[in-house]
């Protein structure tokens, strides 16, 4: 635990600064590359209690995160996020250095700038004024950065909010800070996300000479046949907040370089991106009862990177809303769409709701966020601790 900090060498007030501070650790996961000591230094003047917390199990690498409080008593608001990025892929593919965080036409270039160091920086920024205004808050704001949600997400939220739990650290509201908006701020909250299964198909047969199939055991036509089933009509037709739900086959494997062989196996790989009208559970059986019916021997393994979830419309949603519009005029559509966020862990702690930055250029060369986004993004972020306690208290 740290409790205290040398000053900043920038102005946590100023957001473009702590995201250019930010950026400029190469945080690439699971590496910190000094970021959460970029926070600390910020946040620890202010008065915020740092918990730096490292986790690892066996086979994975060991990550580092941050929790950080700004008093005791409750409510407890809480601004979530990542610090770590992916890889910044071939320099010479971008015009400028990926983590030098350089300004150029009234934009931040550098990787992490949308995705989502900017956001970061507008929470540090929004905290950090709204402590200078008024002093400590009714309740608490907290901190929940992590630097394992663009890898496995196994050593990172989960377990900072076990860790939390086992403390007795209780929040009452989160914002998590991604890119939600897709093309201009304060299009979009995101109130939920789909779930995400991932299933290994394995359809076993017997090895022969192609021409004698009598003595063989051909599993791909049964492979065919099965897949045929599971992809011959919708899942659904979606939900009042949620998109249809959809299966999508991403590979199909023999590995049989020879064309007089009959295979002993065939493998195929699917992913589901399913709404609230599924689990995993339910999903596996529609699953097994389908290939049932085709027969023969087969295996079916899978993880699950998240159940969907929903925040439904209420306090929350109508906070984020309302700063939102206050600041750019603009009333967000409440949606579930897109992949998944570290939010599917949260939900299960309380009410999520994800807002952050424009993020059309997330994840690719010369990612970028326009300055007054981010000025902006603070100013809602600011509404948002101007008026938590009072609505959600």
């Amino acid at each position: 635990m740290s409790t205290a900090a040398a000053a900043p060498s920038f102005d946590p007030c100023d957001p473009v600064a702590v995201a250019q501070a930010l950026i400029r650790c190469p945080s690439v996961t699971p590496e910190d590359g000094g970021a959460l000591g970029v926070l600390e230094a910020a946040l620890a003047p202010l008065g915020f209690v740092c918990h730096r917390l490292r986790f690892e199990e066996e086979g994975t690498a060991p990550v580092d995160n941050l929790y950080a409080r700004l008093g005791r008593e409750g409510p407890n608001f809480c601004f979530a996020g990542h610090t770590d990025v992916v890889p910044p892929g071939e320099l010479k593919g971008w015009s400028l250095d990926p983590f030098a965080a350089e300004i150029h036409n009234g934009r931040l270039y550098g990787r992490g700038a949308v995705d989502m160091k900017g956001a970061i920086a507008a929470f540090v920024a929004a905290a950090a004024r709204h402590v200078k205004a008024g002093g400590a808050p009714k309740g608490s704001i907290s901190l929940l950065i992590t630097g394992d949600e663009e890898g496995v997400a196994i050593n990172g939220t989960r377990k900072v909010l076990d860790w939390m739990q086992a403390k007795g650290e209780k929040l009452d509201a989160c914002v998590v800070g991604e890119p939600t908006n897709p093309k201009a701020l304060g299009d979009m909250i995101k109130i939920g996300r789909r779930g995400s299964m991932t299933a290994f198909l394995t359809v076993h047969g017997a090895q022969g000479h192609v021409a004698y199939p009598h003595l063989a055991d051909n599993p791909l036509p049964r492979l065919a046949r099965m897949l045929a089933a599971i992809t011959a009509e919708p899942l659904d037709a979606g939900t009042p907040h949620f998109q249809p739900s959809n299966l999508e086959l991403t590979t199909i494997d023999v590995g049989n370089p020879a064309h007089n062989v009959i295979p002993a196996q065939g493998k195929a790989t699917l992913n589901i991106r399913f709404n609230d009208l599924h689990t995993a559970d339910t999903l596996l059986a529609w699953l097994r009862e389908r290939l049932d019916r085709v027969g023969g021997s087969y295996e079916l393994d899978h993880f699950v990177s998240g159940d969907s979830f929903l925040t439904p419309p209420g306090p929350l949603t109508e906070l984020v809303a309302d700063a939102a519009e206050r600041v750019t005029g603009r009333r967000p559509e409440y949606s579930t769409t897109g992949g998944t966020s570290d939010a599917r862990f949260i939900k299960n702690f309380c009410p999520v709701v994800e807002f952050g930055l424009v993020g059309q250029t997330m994840h690719k060369v010369d990612e970028h966020t326009a300055l007054d986004d981010l000025t902006r993004l603070t100013d809602i972020y600011g509404e948002v601790l101007r008026n938590v306690f009072d609505r959600l208290g």
